[in-house]
């Protein structure tokens, strides 16, 4: 029995084929009980039965193996519970006969408050406080709440039966194939559902209302909802309708099931869960209200329903084959999830916005402490952290950046074979690799497994010299290392016009490319995601530039010579460059600068470039540039921050007095999202006119709570301008603040509040306000929200406080939620001492689901000490700070 203790998969024994599960929930006990019966297949002969379990009660005598076509039944003589491993072990006397056989089981646990495995979520009706039944199962968790094969390659059919009060509604898998009343309780039986994976198998119980539409074909589609709230699912249902049938076509495949339901849970860990069938959510990610939630909003809830949607085909019908292959799932919904919104909201530009999601990727992979896309899972303990930024973002760019390489139909036509391949079974890497190379003839395999198998990426390197462009790759480090890698990379090129092109496969650590032959090149188009170009402006012919990653469909970053970066410099001051390229420019120019490979100053003279920018993603980051370099020469240069902020101001001016005005109707998606954004950062920045605006604006909303005051788009800046306030001697904005949080029942506006509260300057205000969000007004979920918005001034309070709580936070947390913490916390510094007392500290408070992150984090601190330090040590940088903050236009 010890051989089965610590392994990291099940052993192959026996598969199971169908599961017949009853469940009856207690919501006031908060309990559940159930039984099983898995009809199994016998495959090879043995003595053991080994599943998943646990943080469940089962009795010696609650199982039996009944065989197959006879009336034979074996009793265990053990049955051992190993939680550590979360493995059931049955042991018999016998062997057991090989072929079909059934195991019967039952058992109890317990509604836990972890959101996750079989849980509760708590609502009100009435006034009156009321629990719903949920289940969340992946990665790992189907097995606290049945006994099972708890892997993604034991697929099976599942039939599910609820016992539940008659009041309720009762949502699985699969429709209702009959219900069955008996005086207060109802027994609803669900139709079988197709094979599927044990982390898709799904229940939800509640007091629901819903609306509802219907598919071309006739599927119906339903967003359930906490009653009274039905309206606030309307977006969504019709971004889901629209989305399933292009779905339908990009798969040449129609949607598998014969419903969907998406439902708004109350509790929820994460953004959302593709459960088969049965989409669960939290509110934000779900409800739109016209009237209180921004156009960020809006476009999370469609990205976010397209993402869902998108796994129903790859992740449900074809499905990883274990937790290594995670960024098959999560790579590829993201990356459809853009392609869906684009089609539905052109308007919205968000292949231009899916840079931000490169750009995260980019970030997390920079570090030494990163991981590869495939990376091994040896326990199911590790699997959580890996639902990063590299599985999902990486994971996406690299698959935009294969899209590009082979075309867009190519690609589409090989992604329809592989779902029609692979439907209702298991698929790793190298299957979805052997289809696009048959499909494409291109060498899919080669390139891609260089991106896929090793952590980290290329920084391309990029001179002039005797009429030549060379090339040179260089594994980037944020550190300013070189590590070890080397990669296929796909450049693409063109020189003082988009019209000349080329691309190539940089195979090598040092290429070149003659100039003769660039500039006459065919010009062939480069293959892009429709709208991912946006519209350019004519190209200035004064500039000969040169310009790598066209549209930064590539994940790599590039650094080039003096000359060719002025060039690109005065190029994007005249508006001769794309947004996706303007913003690639300034993204690698931030990180270059980090890792030491430019100096801060040259990267201050290239965002004064941008100072006309009218861009929304490109506005964005530069938003974002500001608000790091502004933290970082506050901790190098105390002296210097003043200009520096300065000189934010005045870059950020020009677009934020477009929004001076009042919001117009007519006012597009991006310029509300915009909006909302320059207050953020100009009240930040302490920008007067913009302090003094959202004070007054608050003032009015306050008292009448009239939007018209205040949109949503403005009302977190507002938020953040009343916290900017708020002191030990003057606490009014703050319990302002809390009662527009008490009085509101939607969870976009208090996500807003919470978002906003720990912005004071004063410590002894954070530090109330850190203690607030351990209450239980504060839903579990919600905090992480509130622990991402800490001052600068609030820092070293909040790292006291995790330290004093940690206890009690490691008790109540667990997984990613409890790793949060520690990303939220520890991130923000920038001395190498705070690192050694975060590695001192944790040293002996180690949990699995954090480690990863931990390293992270102390990984970040470490390289912005050195950067603080290079800071210091840069010539002339007081000169040049002065020159710009003071510069006449």
């Amino acid at each position: 029995m010890e051989t089965f203790i610590g392994q990291a998969r099940l052993p192959k024994f026996a598969t199971p084929k169908r599961y017949d599960i009853k469940l009856k929930p207690d919501l006031s006990a908060c309990t559940f009980a159930g039984t099983l019966v898995v009809e199994l297949d016998v495959v090879l002969e043995t003595k053991f039965l080994v599943l998943n379990a646990t943080e469940l009660v089962i009795g010696n005598s609650s199982v039996v193996f009944k065989v197959s076509n006879s009336d034979k039944e074996i009793c265990p003589k053990e049955i051992v519970l190993v939680e550590d491993d979360e493995i059931l072990i049955l042991g018999f006397d016998e062997f057991l006969p090989l072929g079909r056989g059934a195991l019967a089981i039952s058992f109890e646990g317990t509604l836990n408050d972890k959101m996750r495995g079989f849980y509760r979520s708590t609502y009100e009706y009435n006034g009156e406080k009321r629990n719903m039944a949920v289940t969340q199962f992946e990665a790992a968790d189907a097995r606290r709440c049945f006994p099972c094969w708890d892997e993604p390659a034991f697929k099976a059919t599942f039939k599910i039966t609820l016992e539940v009060p008659s009041q309720l509604v009762a949502l699985s898998n699969m429709p209702v194939l009959q219900e069955k009343l008996d005086g207060q309780l109802k027994t609803v039986t669900f139709q079988e559902s197709p094979v599927m994976s044990t982390y898709l198998v799904a229940v939800v119980i509640g007091l629901l209302d819903y609306v509802e539409a219907f598919t071309p074909e006739g599927t119906s589609v339903r967003v359930y909802c906490q009653v009274g709230k039905a309206n606030l699912g309307k977006f969504a249902l019709d971004v889901a309708v629209r989305t399933l049938d292009l779905y339908k076509v990009y798969f040449s495949l129609p949607y598998s099931l014969p419903k969907l339901d998406m439902v708004a849970i109350p509790d929820f860990a994460l953004g959302a869960m593709e459960n088969y069938g049965l989409v669960t959510y939290r509110e934000t990610a779900l409800l739109y209200d016209d009237q209180n939630s921004a156009a960020v909003n809006k476009q999370r809830i469609a990205i976010v329903v397209a993402h869902e949607l998108a796994h129903q085909w790859f992740g449900n019908l074809v499905t990883m084959e274990w937790w290594t292959h995670l960024w098959l799932n999560e790579g590829f919904a993201t990356w459809v999830s853009y392609l869906a919104a684009d089609h539905i909201f052109p308007d919205w530009k968000v292949w231009t916005q899916f840079l931000n999601q490169t750009a995260e990727g980019l970030r997390l992979d920079g570090l030494a402490e990163s991981h590869p896309i495939e990376v091994e899972v040896n326990h199911a303990r590790e699997i959580d952290e890996i639902f990063d930024a590299i599985s999902y973002r990486k994971g996406a760019s690299v698959i935009r950046m294969l899209q590009n390489y082979l075309g867009p139909e190519s690609f589409q036509r090989s992604l329809a074979s592989y779902i029609k391949k692979y439907a209702s079974s298991n698929a790793k890497t190298e299957d979805l690799w052997a289809v696009l190379e048959e499909e494409s003839g291109e060498p899919v395999k080669m390139i891609m497994s260089s991106w896929t198998k090793q952590k980290g990426y290329p920084v391309v390197y990029v001179k002039m010299k005797e009429a030549k462009l060379e090339f040179e790759q260089s594994h980037f480090l944020s550190s300013g290392h070189d590590g070890d890698g080397q990669w296929i990379v796909p450049i693409t090129v063109c020189f003082g016009s988009y019209s000349t092109r080329k691309s190539f496969l940089l195979q090598k650590k040092i290429d070149n490319l003659g100039m003769v032959d660039l500039i006459s090149s065919s010009g062939k188009a480069s293959l892009q995601e429709k709208g991912s170009q946006g519209s350019r402006q004519q190209d200035n012919p004064d500039f000969e530039w040169v310009k790598l990653n066209i549209d930064q469909t590539g994940f790599y970053r590039v650094q080039y010579d003096d000359e060719l970066a002025a060039r690109l410099r005065y190029a994007v001051e005249a508006g001769c460059l794309s947004a996706t390229d303007r913003f690639g420019i300034l993204d690698d120019s931030f990180a270059l600068c980090m890792a030491g490979k430019q100096t801060l100053s040259s990267l201050l003279f290239l965002m004064n470039a941008y100072r006309e920018e009218s861009d929304y993603t490109v506005l964005s980051c530069l938003i974002e540039v500001t608000d790091r370099v502004a933290k970082l020469v506050a901790d190098a240069l105390p002296e210097l921050s003043n200009d520096v902020i300065r000189f934010f101001i005045n870059l950020l001016q020009i677009s934020a007095e477009k929004f001076r005005e009042e919001s117009r109707a007519s006012e597009s998606h991006l310029e509300a999202m915009l909006r909302g954004e320059l207050l953020i950062a100009l009240v930040e920045f302490g920008y007067d006119v913009a302090q003094t605006e959202a004070l007054r604006r608050f003032k009015a909303f306050l008292d009448d709570r009239n939007t018209a005051l205040l949109p949503p788009d403005t009302r977190k800046g507002a938020y953040v301008a009343v916290m900017r306030t708020v002191n030990r001697s003057d606490r009014s904005g703050y319990e302002s603040l809390l009662r527009i949080y008490r009085e509101t029942d939607l969870s976009t506006e208090k996500v807003r509040v919470l978002s906003s509260l720990a912005y004071s300057p004063d410590p002894e205000i954070v530090l109330e306000v850190l203690n607030f969000f351990l209450t239980s007004e504060v839903r579990s979920q919600d905090i992480f929200h509130g622990l991402y918005g800490i001052s600068a001034e609030g820092r070293e309070i909040a790292w006291k406080w995790l330290k004093d709580n940690w206890d009690h936070i490691s008790k109540t947390w667990s997984g990613l939620l409890l790793a949060r913490f520690v990303g939220a916390i520890v991130s923000p510094f920038s001395s190498d001492e705070k690192a050694d007392e975060a590695e001192e500290f944790f040293s002996c408070r180690m949990n699995p689901a954090m480690v990863r992150t931990l390293k992270q984090s102390i990984e970040r601190v470490r390289i912005k000490a050195k950067w603080v330090q290079s800071i210091r040590n840069e010539k002339d940088i007081a000169e040049v700070v002065k020159e710009l903050a003071y510069r006449k236009y």
